[in-house]
Order: C-alpha cells, then sequence, then structure tokens
C-alpha cells in the first residue's frame, strides 16, 4: 500500500502524508515523495500543500528498522532522507504545509521545509530525539533556529517538550493557527490563491532567501540582480507592468492581474 499521494487540481499539487495508524515516514514513504517531487516537477502546478490523513501530521520517523541495521546503513538511510527533504524544500514552487495534531521528529523537519506553515488549534510539534540520546538528523534544529532564534530552537531540542501550535506561531514557526474544522479549507484557499500569483517571481524570492539562509545579506545581494532581472522578460511582468503604467495614467486603481506562471 502506498504510504503517500499526490494528488494536481487547480494548478495546485496536493501531497498527502498516508501511512497509518501514525504516519511514521519511512523508506517506502522518503521514495514515494521523491516520485511526488519529480512528479509535480513535470506538472502544471503552480503551488504545494502538503498535509496528512488521520488525526496526525505524522509522530516523525519510522524507528523499526533502525537498531539493526550497522552504522553505514543508517548512514546511508539518512543521507537519502535528507536528499529528498532537501528536494522538496527547493522546488521552486511556494509550499504550504497544513499540520494537525502531532508533528514530531522527522515530520517536524519536513514541515520545516516548506515555505509557509497553517496549524490547527490542538497541533503540537517537538524535536523528540533527545529522549533518543540523538540529534534532529534531518536539519530541524538549525532550521528551527533559522525561524526562532537559537536560544529558542536550542531550548526545544534540549527538552523535546511538545509546543503548541499558539507558542510555535509566537515565535514564528508557524505563521497561522486556525481552528481545527478549518485547517484544511483555509490551508487550500491559500495555496490556491498563491498559485493563481506570479510563479517566476515566488522562484526567485524563495532562491533569495536560500541565499540569504546560507551566506547572509552580502550574498543575497550579489545574487540578486542575476535572479531578478530575467523576469523582466516574463509575460507576468510585462504584463503587470503594462497594466500598472496603464492604470497610474488614467488615475484609476491597479487591476487585479492573471498571472500566467511565465
Amino acid at each position: 500500500m502506498p504510504h503517500l499521494r499526490v494528488q494536481i487540481e487547480r494548478q495546485v499539487a496536493t501531497i498527502v502524508l498516508d501511512n497509518p495508524p501514525q504516519n511514521r515516514i519511512g523508506d517506502q514513504m522518503v521514495e514515494e515523495l521523491a516520485a511526488a517531487i519529480e512528479a509535480i516537477g513535470r506538472s502544471d502546478a503552480r503551488a504545494v500543500l502538503i498535509r496528512a490523513e488521520g488525526d496526525n501530521f505524522s509522530f516523525g520517523g519510522d524507528i523499526m528498522p533502525w537498531p539493526d541495521d550497522d552504522m553505514h546503513a543508517l548512514r546511508a538511510r539518512f543521507e537519502r532522507f535528507m536528499s529528498v527533504f532537501n528536494l522538496f524544500e527547493r522546488l521552486p514552487l511556494p509550499v504550504v504545509a497544513a499540520v494537525r495534531g502531532l508533528c514530531f521528529g522527522g515530520a517536524l523537519e519536513l514541515a520545516l521545509r516548506a515555505d509557509v506553515i497553517f496549524a490547527s488549534e490542538t497541533a503540537a510539534f517537538g524535536h523528540p530525539e533527545q529522549t533518543l540520546g540523538i540529534v534532529t538528523l534531518l536539519g530541524g534544529v538549525y532550521r528551527a533556529a533559522e525561524r526562532s532564534g537559537r536560544s529558542r530552537a536550542a531550548e526545544w531540542a534540549l527538552t523535546s517538550e511538545k509546543v503548541p501550535a499558539a507558542t510555535m506561531e509566537r515565535f514564528g514557526i508557524v505563521n497561522r493557527v486556525v481552528a481545527d474544522a478549518d485547517l484544511i479549507s483555509e490551508a487550500t484557499a491559500f495555496a490556491e490563491k498563491i498559485a493563481r500569483g506570479p510563479t517566476r517571481a515566488h522562484a526567485a524570492h524563495k532562491a533569495l532567501l536560500r541565499i540569504w539562509a546560507v551566506g547572509g545579506v552580502a550574498a543575497a545581494d550579489e545574487a540578486m540582480f542575476d535572479i531578478a532581472m530575467p523576469l523582466f522578460e516574463t509575460e507576468d511582468v510585462k504584463a503587470g507592468l503594462a497594466s500598472a503604467v496603464k492604470a497610474l495614467k488614467a488615475g484609476q486603481p491597479r487591476p487585479v492581474l492573471d498571472f500566467k506562471g511565465r
């Protein structure tokens, strides 16, 4: 049985984790995620939504095979997981995560790859790795620090506490907390909205933020015009500038454009 599925509708690719009862992330799910990323790349999708079936987003990694693996096998597994998660993070499309219930360990590390996180009011997040004597193997602690600051990320990692969605919103991990019953509809509506936006510009902003995260403001400044200037050759920018100038000359409000994503 598949542990993950992807469907594309209204130019939104929806990835659904479906490995009951805990949506644990194992080898099969990661390979299916890799296949989903490839399928999205070949599709007309202009935004991505990742969510899960059931009451919980995911309890994290499937640890069942780990005790039987030697060090080389474990490292190979984790390197593969990291590689696929990073491909997901680098999708040149806006990615929205909709999180309900528990989002622990590797699941939090996956959600942190999204650009925007919606969480239900009863959602809870955590790094349980310390209870196993290990670290966040897929980059969770420093991705949390990128959003919330070093001291807060360190506290969550050191304590393995269960952190409620409202706290995660306050410290910048979660973008929006919504009622449990409204989570999927609101996250989907948001994904559909940004899918109608300037897709190439969204990709450019993601690239600039990634460069800033690695090299800081100076590195992003160096890359800015190599990334930004090709946008002026796109259909979306030509239409956007023309409509804005026309509206300005006529003293009228700027119209809302139907961007084509090219």
